[in-house]
């Protein structure tokens, strides 16, 4: 019993750590690879880098997204879309009263 409670504060701290670090990752990372597999034509996107775009096409053998932008079609990593800047720039505009 005395041993147990000697290891006690540091399986505490796996606990916390890892509820509080590697589950919301995990998570986090779940959410933006459904994102990336829900891509369709015709999506306005961002990548992580900033470029503005709209899905034209996908390639699947190399799980790339081809994007339109202002100076012409660029081939992206489906993995360097933007989920949260993605859906800001999707959501509609909200009218200040």
């Amino acid at each position: 019993m005395d041993q147990l409670t000697q290891f006690a504060p540091i399986i505490l701290m796996f606990v916390v750590v890892y509820f509080f670090m590697i589950r919301p990752q995990m998570k986090k990372a779940k959410q933006e690879k459904s994102f990336a597999e829900s891509l369709k034509k015709g999506d306005r996107v961002i990548t992580k880098s900033g470029m503005h775009g709209k899905v034209i096409d996908f390639s699947e053998k190399n799980n790339s997204v081809i994007i339109e932008t202002g100076a012409g079609k660029i081939t992206f990593d489906r993995s360097s879309i933007s989920m949260d800047m993605s859906r800001k720039l999707n959501e509609p505009v909200k009218e200040k009263k």
